[in-house]
C-alpha cells in the first residue's frame, strides 16, 4: 500500500466503530481468553501505559509501521516485539501524550510531528498488571529512527501490506506467563514473531484497515 492511499483511509478509520475485544481475542490462545474471563482486573489496581502504532512512508512511498524488538532483560516483555510506548509519567497530560512522549524517547520521532487519528481498544497485560492504551498515528515523512540503546534491540519497519496478508498469520508453540508449550496465534513480520498483547492490538488495527479499504 502506498502512503498516499493510506492517507485516504485515515478519515474513514477515524470514523469507524472499534472492532474491540472480539478482534483482539482472535490473536489470543484459548488459555489466555479463559484466564482473562476469570479475572477481576480492577481489583488488581492496574497501572496504565500507552503505545503508538506509527505509520509513515518509506523512501519509495510505501506505507510502513514501526515496531521494535525490546532488549533482553529480567522482565516479562524481554526480547519481545512491541510498539513504541511505556508507562504513564506524572508530567504526561493524558494517555495520548504518554504514547507520543515514549515514541520520541524510544525511536526519536518527535511527538509533536505525530498526527494521532485513532484510539483503539485498551488491552490488559496480566504479567505486568498494566492497562495498555494503543493509538494509531502517522508522520508524513520518512523518519530517521535512532533507537534508544537501553530499551530497543532492533527496529522493525513493517510493510502494511504484510500486516494485511493472511499468509503472515501463523501458529507458534510457546511458553507464556500463564501456560507452558501452548499453540499461540501470531503474525510473522520481517522474520520476527509478533504474539501476545501486541498481536492482539495489531489485529484490531488490521480489521480497521481492511474495513476502510
Amino acid at each position: 500500500m502506498q502512503f498516499e492511499k493510506f492517507l485516504e483511509l485515515v478519515p474513514k478509520i477515524s470514523n469507524l466503530p472499534l472492532p474491540g475485544k472480539d478482534a483482539q481475542l482472535e490473536m489470543a490462545p484459548l488459555e489466555r481468553v479463559e484466564a482473562l474471563g476469570e479475572m477481576d482486573i480492577e481489583k488488581r489496581n492496574p497501572r496504565w501505559a500507552a503505545v503508538m502504532a506509527l505509520f509513515y512512508p518509506d523512501k519509495t512511498g510505501e506505507c510502513r509501521m514501526a515496531l521494535i524488538l525490546r532488549r533482553t532483560y529480567k522482565g516479562v516483555h524481554s526480547n519481545q516485539v512491541g510498539f513504541p510506548g511505556g508507562k504513564v509519567e506524572p508530567e504526561d497530560r493524558d494517555l495520548e501524550d504518554t504514547a507520543c512522549r515514549e515514541t520520541e524517547e524510544e525511536v526519536s520521532v518527535p511527538g509533536k510531528d505525530i498526527q494521532v487519528f485513532k484510539m483503539t481498544t485498551k488491552t490488559y497485560i496480566p504479567p505486568s498488571n498494566f492497562w495498555v492504551q494503543p493509538f494509531m498515528g502517522y508522520v508524513d515523512y520518512t523518519p530517521r529512527f535512532l533507537p534508544q540503546d537501553a530499551e530497543v534491540a532492533a527496529m522493525i519497519e513493517a510493510r502494511v501490506d504484510d500486516l494485511l496478508d493472511s499468509e503472515n498469520l501463523i501458529t507458534k508453540n510457546l511458553s507464556t506467563s500463564y501456560a507452558l508449550n501452548i499453540d499461540v496465534p501470531a503474525f510473522k513480520i520481517n522474520g520476527y514473531i509478533v504474539w501476545g498483547a501486541t498481536a492482539m492490538m495489531l489485529n484490531e488495527m488490521k480489521h480497521l484497515l481492511r474495513q476502510a479499504r
